[in-house]
Formats: C-alpha cells, sequence, structure tokens
C-alpha cells in the first residue's frame, strides 16, 4: 500500500525505544513501554498554501510525544504529524 501524505502531514516510522535501562536491566515485551519521540520520515506532503515543507523522506526527526496521530498499516506501525509537530531534524 502506498501512503502519500496531504497538505503540511508527514508519514512517521517510528524508532524503537531503548530495550534497556541505564543501569543494564533488560525490559521484556510485556512491559508498557513509552511511544518513541523519534522516527525517520517516510513521505511528507506538498505543504500549504506559502508554507514549505522543512524535512524531507529519510530525515530522522524528532517530534512531540503526543501531536502524531497512530496509524496501522499492514501490521507495521506509523504515525501522521503535522509539521508543527516536529521538533527537530537530526543530522
Amino acid at each position: 500500500m502506498n501512503i502519500r501524505p496531504i497538505t503540511d502531514h508527514i508519514l512517521i516510522e517510528p524508532v524503537k525505544g531503548e530495550e534497556k535501562t541505564r543501569s543494564g536491566i533488560l525490559l521484556p515485551d510485556t512491559v508498557e513501554k513509552e511511544r518513541s519521540e523519534q522516527g525517520k520520515v517516510i513521505a511528507v506532503g506538498p505543504g500549504k498554501k506559502n508554507i514549505t515543507m522543512e524535512v524531507k523522506a529519510g530525515d530522522k526527526v524528532i517530534f512531540s510525544k503526543y501531536g502524531p496521530s497512530e496509524i496501522k498499516i499492514e501490521d507495521k506501525e506509523y504515525l501522521i504529524a503535522k509539521q508543527e509537530d516536529i521538533l527537530a531534524i537530526v543530522e
């Protein structure tokens, strides 16, 4: 399935969070983990009138924790965010 975001929306594949704590304890899959705040941009909409998009496909980004909407496509989880939810591009 091919997804093409509209206006200023961005399709993001979230990066998995750390699987162990700072002290080295491994977290099992049964533990509820916090939602990731980083991801890889998969697709970008064309932007709004007079506003250009600052991110492009392939960029690694940091986004606001509760801004993006979660979607599931073919058993894979993605996020759809507005450009204003993107806080930074990781270089």
